[in-house]
């Protein structure tokens, strides 16, 4: 049997099997390329070529992963808010996902969308209308996209000045309460 038909059997799905591996090799701060993946995960070097044309591509798979994991996290089977602290949450969501996966967060956010690359856009887009969706449940009567954006960007720019140690924090709680803190100050202005 040869490694690759060996590698199939053993992992059954192969391109699952891999992704797997670099997750893995990703969140382990370990440098991975096509190669290494395949050598991980026990198959030929050139398997993984049956799935991703080159690193980018592994990478925006990767990233369809943390969108996916992402948008779960922000659902937490809660549905949709009902009120501004309930959409706090969203944030503090967010900035968690951000602090427990952050080597997978700067993939998914560290380089442009490949438009090319339809599961990433598609994958980029739920989370965007996810936030429009629970902003106009919230503000039916507020521009639902555009405070999207800004909702997105405030817990975006609070979650990487967490990870690059711009914003210290002694636990978790202390996060979440700052969060919460500048989502609600923001979301009352002018209120």
């Amino acid at each position: 049997m040869s490694t690759s038909e060996k590698g199939s059997y053993h992992h059954g799905d192969l391109r699952a099997a891999l992704l797997s591996t670099a997750m893995e090799m990703l969140e382990g701060g370990e440098p991975f390329s096509l190669r290494a993946v395949a050598r991980r995960a026990g198959v030929s070097p050139t398997a993984p070529y049956r799935h991703f044309k080159d690193r980018d591509a592994l990478e925006s798979a990767l990233a369809v992963e943390g969108f996916r994991g992402l948008l779960a996290d922000l659902d937490g089977g809660r549905g949709l808010p009902s009120s501004l602290p309930d959409l706090a949450e969203f944030a503090v969501a967010y900035v968690a996902f951000a602090l427990r996966r952050p080597a997978l967060f700067r993939v998914m956010f560290g380089k442009p969308c490949d438009d090319a690359d339809d599961e990433r856009v598609k994958a980029a887009d739920a989370l965007h209308e996810l936030l429009a969706d629970a902003l106009d449940h919230v503000s039916p009567d507020a521009d639902a996209s555009a405070l999207a954006s800004a909702g997105w960007g405030l817990a975006h720019g609070l979650a990487c000045l967490h990870l690059d140690g711009k914003l210290q924090a002694a636990s978790d709680k202390e996060v979440a309460d700052r969060v919460r803190g500048a989502f609600l100050a923001i979301t009352s202005v002018g209120a």
